[in-house]
């Protein structure tokens, strides 16, 4: 089976002053492709200056920088895309603001008629999963007969993957997340599990 490309989220905790350095190890420590930086419960202004330096070391790193729920904000801040979670009207918003220039992926999809109604659109993949929390069964079986059956390509979001157990389930992503953040050595956790992958930086 290929080998998974990687994406990366950040931790809805993340603090700006101090975080640019957690994420330039970590994306040091394998490839990946694809970095969403999330929002949490971040007002707006703490939000932004978090996107900024996010986008300055993922770019830096050679991977698109998406912005969650906010086309304005990644057109402004030179990101590479966005990630809309709200639905389909918010979807077709960031298509019409953004596309082709810029990358727009849909996510909050909890069945097949869900992500059959994003994939109509044009859209860049479909996210399986929460973007923060706990691993959802459901979202891995939806991944997989996704990625078994369309052409555009699936990311699984898998928030407590670790290198024993990091499965893909043949989607074309693994999106990253919590397990790393949670330890205290978070570059670390990330080479086990890309050795495992077969996707060592």
């Amino acid at each position: 089976m290929a080998t998974p490309q990687l994406y990366l989220i950040t931790p809805p905790d993340a603090e700006p002053e101090r975080f640019p350095a957690t994420l330039m190890a970590v994306l040091n420590a394998a490839e990946f492709s694809a970095l969403l930086v999330a929002r949490g419960a971040m007002d707006d202004a703490a939000y932004a200056k978090l996107a900024a330096s996010a986008i300055n070391v993922g770019q830096g790193a050679g991977c698109a920088v998406l912005i969650e729920n906010d086309a304005a904000l990644a057109r402004r801040l030179g990101a590479d895309g966005v990630h809309v979670t709200t639905g389909a009207a918010a979807l077709k918003a960031a298509i019409a603001a953004l596309k082709p220039a810029m990358i727009v992926g849909a996510g909050n999809l909890h069945s097949r008629h869900d992500a059959m109604t994003a994939g109509e659109l044009e859209i860049d993949y479909v996210f399986f999963g929460p973007i923060d929390g706990q691993p959802d069964a459901a979202a891995a079986e939806l991944a997989e007969w996704w990625a078994q059956t369309f052409e555009i390509p699936a990311v699984l979001s898998q928030p407590d993957a670790a290198a024993e157990t990091v499965d893909a389930r043949g989607a074309e992503f693994l999106a990253l997340s919590q397990s790393l953040w949670s330890t205290a050595e978070p570059a670390k956790a990330m080479q086990a599990i890309a050795t495992t992958l077969g996707a060592s930086a």
